[in-house]
């Protein structure tokens, strides 16, 4: 798609129902997040998810979806080491059924990348704004404002690739560093808040159903409010993303 330059559009999912309903929109890519800590746990945080929580919502979603591409974020130190993020990633696809991996991180987490790989496993590197690192960040912040900041993420980006990730997300990234981003690695980038300028989007989708109580981040947008229904909603949004009507400028950075 990347080549072609066919936007890939992407949503989160953590059950059976709403993966049918992602997989009948058209969707191309549904990643089971460790987002569910926030809108179906009520933590304040992703920390809390546990491996066991995560394989089975992948279990659930799988079960839902016949034409989507499947990922699954690894929980927070679920990949602390080459040794047992092969263990967790091999839980993940085996028992949760997932066909893709997501774990945050930069370059340093090469070596990790670099074994997953190895062994078969496809991977998603997350980029810019790491949930699973809030307090180390100090909040949820756009990351790579700074120039210095700005390179590393371009070499972390290129590093990873090096090692393996046929995946990259940028999450909170300045728009004209997401395009650049795009534009120096070979495999596709999807984006959320990193603007329009990415291979695809994604959306936590209770954010873009306006499930969310309380304030919405500036990169969402409420596809509910054109929409007579869920499925109407989902399939606005894919056509959005299809069409580069989504993110328009105000929802980047």
């Amino acid at each position: 798609m990347k080549p072609r330059r066919d936007a890939i559009v992407a949503l989160t999912a953590y059950d059976f129902s709403f993966a049918r309903a992602l997989d009948a929109a058209g969707v191309d890519l549904v990643l089971v997040g460790d987002s569910l800590g926030m809108v179906i746990q009520g933590h304040e945080t992703t920390l809390p998810v546990t491996m066991d929580e995560m394989i089975y919502h992948c279990r659930c979603t799988a079960a839902g979806l016949e034409r989507a591409v499947l990922m699954v974020d690894m929980p927070f130190m679920s990949h602390i080491s080459p040794d047992e993020a092969l263990r967790n990633a091999g839980r993940l696809m085996k028992e949760g059924g997932a066909q893709m991996v997501k774990l945050e991180g930069g370059r340093e987490q090469s070596e990790v990348v670099r074994r997953l790989s190895e062994n078969g496993i496809p991977v998603c590197a997350h980029l810019g704004l790491r949930p699973q690192s809030v307090h180390k960040l100090g909040g949820y912040r756009v990351q790579g404002r700074e120039q210095d900041a700005a390179e590393r993420m371009c070499q972390d980006a290129l590093a990873l690739q090096g090692a393996g990730a046929d995946l990259l997300l940028l999450e909170c990234v300045p728009s004209d560093l997401a395009s650049r981003i795009t534009g120096e690695v070979d495999v596709p980038v999807i984006g959320i808040g990193a603007g329009a300028g990415t291979d695809g989007q994604i959306l936590v989708l209770h954010d873009m159903l306006g499930l969310t109580p309380g304030r919405i981040p500036r990169f969402v947008r409420n596809f509910m409010l054109d929409a007579s229904s869920i499925q109407e909603a989902l399939a606005l949004y894919a056509d959005a993303v299809r069409e580069a009507r989504f993110p328009a400028p105000e929802h980047g950075f």
